[in-house]
C-alpha cells in the first residue's frame, strides 16, 4: 500500500477513534461504474475500496472520503467539513464529466424496449413532443423498467440517454394523462439538465418547475402517482 494512503488513513482514523488501537486496514482503487466507495470490517480488518478515480486526487479529499467512510462504519458524527470538501470535489466540472463517461464505458442499461402491452413510449414521446416542444426535443432511448416497481416510477438516465417508466404503468386500469405526466416530467430533465449550486444539486430548477406546471392535469396527475 502506498504509505501515504496509509498515513491519511491513520489520520483519518484517529480523528474518528481517538483512542481506540489502530486496526490493520487495506485500502485498494477498484473500477466501479460510479464515483463509489465501499468500507467494511473482517474479523477486525478494515477493508476499503475506493473508487479508481478517486486515486491521485488531492490528500485533502481522500481524508474527506475516509472520514467520512469511517464515521459511517463505527456510528460516529461526520465532521460536516469533510462532507463539503467532498462534495465539492465529486461536482466539480472535470469529476462529474469523468463520472459521466466511466458510467457510459462501465455501466450496464437494461433495455426491455418502449412497447407494453397498453402503452407505446416511444409513441407517447413523440406526442408530448408535438405538444410541448414542437418537435424539436431528440428522443432519448425509451424503456419499460423490468418489474413493477413502484418506489421508482420512471427516471432519466443522463449517461446512456434513457428515459424509463416503471411497467406498473402498462395497465388498462392506468389513465393515458398519469403515463404522459411521468413521461413529460422525465422529458423535463432533458430539458433542463441539473446544475451545480457551490456543492449541491439543483434538480428541479424553477424554469423545470414552471414547465411542468404548462401539463394540463398537473394535479390530477400528480394525485394518481401518490396512489401507487
Amino acid at each position: 500500500m502506498n504509505p501515504k494512503y496509509a498515513a491519511i488513513f491513520e489520520q483519518a482514523y484517529r480523528e474518528v477513534r481517538p483512542r481506540a488501537p489502530m486496526p490493520e486496514f487495506n485500502i485498494q482503487f477498484f473500477p466501479f461504474a460510479n464515483l463509489n466507495n465501499t468500507i467494511r470490517l473482517r474479523e477486525g480488518r478494515v477493508l476499503v475500496r475506493l473508487s479508481d478515480l478517486l486515486e491521485g486526487a488531492p490528500a485533502p479529499v481522500l481524508h474527506a472520503i475516509l472520514h467520512i467512510l469511517l464515521a459511517k462504519l463505527y456510528r460516529k458524527e461526520i465532521d460536516a467539513q469533510h462532507t463539503l470538501r467532498y462534495r465539492q470535489y465529486s461536482a466539480s466540472r472535470g469529476v462529474a464529466a469523468k463520472v459521466h463517461m466511466i458510467r457510459q464505458m462501465r455501466g450496464r442499461k437494461r433495455i426491455d424496449g418502449p412497447k407494453g402491452d397498453r402503452y407505446d413510449l416511444e409513441q407517447l414521446f413523440d406526442d408530448l413532443n408535438t405538444r410541448f416542444f414542437h418537435g424539436l426535443m431528440a428522443r432519448p432511448q425509451m424503456t419499460w423498467s423490468g418489474n413493477h416497481a413502484r418506489r421508482s416510477l420512471g427516471h432519466y438516465d443522463p449517461a446512456h440517454n434513457t428515459i424509463v417508466v416503471s411497467r406498473v404503468f402498462d395497465r388498462p386500469e392506468v389513465p393515458p394523462y398519469a403515463v404522459e405526466y411521468l413521461v413529460y416530467h422525465e422529458m423535463l430533465h432533458l430539458r433542463h439538465p441539473v446544475k451545480l449550486r457551490g456543492a449541491r444539486r439543483c434538480v428541479h430548477s424553477a424554469a423545470f418547475q414552471a414547465d411542468e406546471k404548462l401539463f394540463p392535469r398537473l394535479e390530477e396527475a400528480k394525485r394518481f402517482l401518490k396512489q401507487l
